[in-house]
């Protein structure tokens, strides 16, 4: 395959996780579990890190 196909797709990828864990992270269930214990589901933390992650892979493919 391609390395620029490749960084496309972790750049799509990246950016839908990123979305998907910031949506996790904004929802009414997190926003009151956080207002009572503090803490910030996993699966969000998981989707904005492993989107950004996926996002500078994808950047350093295209290059």
């Amino acid at each position: 395959m391609n390395s620029k196909l490749i960084g496309i797709i972790l750049i799509i990828a990246g950016v839908a996780l990123v979305a998907w864990g910031y949506n996790i992270y904004d929802s009414a269930e997190s926003q009151l579990g956080r207002a009572l214990s503090g803490e910030t589901p996993v699966e969000a933390w998981v989707g904005m890190v492993g989107g950004a992650i996926c996002l500078a892979l994808g950047i350093f493919k295209i290059k």
